[in-house]
């Protein structure tokens, strides 16, 4: 992460601190280093995912009452990494099979020069 998504990382870890019950010997410095150097490797966009997710509850893993571990955050990081990556290869792979035809090849049902207009040679269609 570059230091300005750090610093965004480090405000959504707050934010998901502040929605779980916290122990008042909880030494938040060291627990912010500790979440930050577990998920220094990850995306931005994963990790606020993650966040999200155990905030509203949408994770099943663990009590939702509480804050998730380091670990349990990890994983549902690289879930959300998983998911992000099989979203883009449908949506690529959907692009590829709906990509233009090559120049002068013509489309099913086409007639004539421009697409769906007859040529001079077409003969017109008798009712």
């Amino acid at each position: 992460m570059t230091a300005a998504e750090l610093q965004q990382a480090t405000k959504a870890l707050a934010a998901m601190f502040s929605c779980f019950p916290q122990s008042a010997l909880t030494d938040v410095e060291m627990q912010m280093r500790g979440y930050l150097g577990a998920v220094r490797d990850a995306d931005l966009c994963d990790l606020q995912a993650a966040i999200q997710r155990f905030v509203r509850g949408e994770v099943r893993s663990g009590n939702a009452q509480f804050c998730p571990s380091s670990a349990q955050l990890c994983i549902e990081v690289r879930e959300r990494r998983t998911m992000r990556e099989l979203m883009a290869r449908r949506a690529a792979s959907q692009v590829l099979d709906s990509s233009p035809r090559e120049v002068g090849e013509r489309w099913p049902g086409e007639a004539g020069t421009e697409r769906g207009t007859p040529s001079a040679k077409s003969k017109p269609v008798e009712n």
